[in-house]
């Protein structure tokens, strides 16, 4: 793996390393670190122990969030002079929340091969586990703590009709599942997976509103994936309703659009149904 490719190029590797459980290491992860020509790690302390373990004795420099603008460019001259790298984190999948975004698109950019080893993920170990529907979900790691930002998220989570997965620190755990409750999604089905593959793993299964007391008092050790369930798809609007509603905007003195619109704001229907709703009680 360190000679090089298509022009004369290296190649960059993107390695998924254990999250806890080591059995989890792949073959082809032990493969690529001791092949390339440096392992580019979060931590470089945290991740000598990996290496040690499998007796890779391949060098190790550091790529985090505090270095990465000022390392970029001379990593990609590296890779286009025909050194191959591989990219860890700390522990799962690199970029999945965790540094490595902007060297995977400079390589891509700089025409560069990049090739994933995958592994462990927090965030498809907890997805599986959870029991709730995983044909399709979106992914939304760790939500702002405040502001608009945060407001936005957790709107965006009680609409959203699949599954959300969210990656939350220990302390913050009770408070994300409260904000959610306190939105609107208390009943809810969810979960909450920490510890993930190690010894005292814990994937605890309920309502939004059953976890977030129960965490109130038993803060989690750890990171933690919550799982939530998608929204209840909406009851078809009444027609009755509808037209009742019509009739007493065109009444109050609305245009048939400014009824049309309200009608649409207020049942989410097509908006030629609420023409048509609202052009009857016209005629009427």
């Amino acid at each position: 793996m360190t000679d090089p490719g298509a022009h004369g190029q290296g190649t960059l590797y993107v390695v998924s390393t254990p999250i806890g459980n080591m059995g989890d290491f792949s073959f082809r992860g032990v493969e690529t670190l001791r092949a390339v020509a440096v392992v580019l790690a979060e931590d470089t302390r945290h991740s000598r122990h990996l290496l040690d373990r499998h007796a890779i004795t391949t060098p190790l420099q550091p790529y985090h969030e505090h270095n990465e603008a000022r390392a970029t460019p001379g990593l990609i001259r590296r890779l286009a002079a025909g050194e191959s790298m591989a990219l860890i984190t700390d522990a799962g999948t690199p970029l999945v929340s965790d540094p490595g975004a902007r060297l995977v698109r400079a390589a891509i950019d700089a025409g560069i091969v990049v090739v994933p080893v995958p592994g462990a993920s927090a965030l498809l170990a907890a997805l599986v586990a959870a029991g709730l529907d995983a044909t399709r979900f979106t992914f939304f790691g760790f939500l702002p703590r405040k502001g608009r930002e945060r407001t936005e998220a957790l709107q965006a989570l009680l609409t959203l009709r699949h599954t959300a997965v969210l990656y939350e620190a220990p302390a913050r755990v009770s408070g994300t599942l409260a904000d959610l409750a306190a939105a609107g999604a208390g009943t809810r089905e969810a979960a909450v997976a920490r510890e993930l593959t190690k010894q005292f793993e814990d994937i605890r299964r309920g309502t939004v509103e059953a976890l977030a007391a129960y965490y109130s008092n038993a803060p989690p050790r750890g990171e933690a994936v919550i799982v939530l369930g998608g929204a209840p798809e909406p009851e078809a609007p009444d027609d009755a309703a509808m037209l009742d509603r019509a009739r007493a905007l065109r009444t109050g003195g609305a245009s048939v659009r400014d009824a049309a619109s309200a009608l649409i704001a207020e049942f989410g229907i097509a908006r030629n149904v609420a023409y048509r709703l609202a052009q009857e009680e016209r005629n009427a």
